[in-house]
């Protein structure tokens, strides 16, 4: 990737500065930050304790996974998948009680948002910042079984495997849905659901436009990645798997 520093130069017919001053001639240029432009000692010696400080952090051991995971390894749920939807759950639900005296019913992320693979070995602080660098909230949706229809629906019209905890959703070939339980349940329609999610597709992010449906809202404040490196150090072992939970008859 290239980086360039744009410098913007402001001229003006007189060097007197008041409520009627108008510049005369704005200068803008480029000039590409490339390594034959030397160092700056004093800038860098200024830097390089806080750098070693983060790269310490970033580095730091959480857990191991024995396998490879990638978002690529199954079409309706994936073991990847499933472990950030089950960690969502794990943790999330709890801080939600509290508040509300509620429980999660489920969850959905988006299968975008997963934006690394976990090679097997060490997982460490900079693994979660490479799933989700992205600054997003855990937020729960109050939303009615009819809703969740929505919800069913656009699972099955984008065929993605999106991670999902707390539902069970079965298709035959033809896409007609042989079963769906929420919570080991019948879906309701008159119902209220409690799903956790994260704030981009609260508001109607990668089209899931059934969230702006929402009775009410419910924020915990917790960013999603701060909450991935709470469960890593929480497991010692992480072993996701894909499951039964969003499957299709072959």
């Amino acid at each position: 990737m290239k980086r360039y520093l744009l410098i913007l130069l402001l001229s003006t017919g007189a060097c007197k500065f008041n409520d009627t001053y108008t510049p005369a001639r704005i200068e803008g240029r480029q000039i590409q930050i490339t390594p034959d432009i030397p160092a700056n000692d004093s800038l860098e010696k200024f830097i390089t304790p806080y750098k070693e400080h983060i790269n310490k952090e970033m580095a730091e051991v959480l857990a191991y996974v024995p396998y490879n995971l990638s978002k690529s390894d199954g079409s309706y749920n994936t073991a990847i998948g499933n472990l950030l939807a089950d960690a969502l759950m794990e943790l999330s639900n709890p801080l939600f009680n509290a508040r509300t005296g509620k429980n999660i019913d489920m969850v959905l992320l988006n299968h975008g948002g997963i934006r690394s693979s976990i090679a097997k070995g060490n997982v460490t602080t900079r693994t979660a910042f490479q799933v989700m660098p992205f600054e997003n909230e855990v937020v729960v949706a109050a939303l009615k079984g009819e809703a969740i229809r929505e919800m069913i629906r656009y699972l099955i019209d984008s065929g993605t495997a999106h991670p999902v905890a707390g539902i069970e959703l079965q298709l035959d070939k033809d896409n007609s849905i042989k079963k769906v339980l929420i919570q080991g349940k019948p879906l309701e329609d008159s119902a209220i659901y409690y799903v956790a999610t994260n704030d981009y597709l609260l508001e109607g992010g990668d089209n899931m436009t059934f969230f702006l449906e929402a009775l009410e809202t419910t924020s915990l404040d917790y960013k999603i990645r701060n909450l991935l490196i709470d469960y890593f150090k929480a497991k010692d072992t992480l072993r996701p798997v894909r499951d039964q939970r969003f499957i299709k008859a072959e």
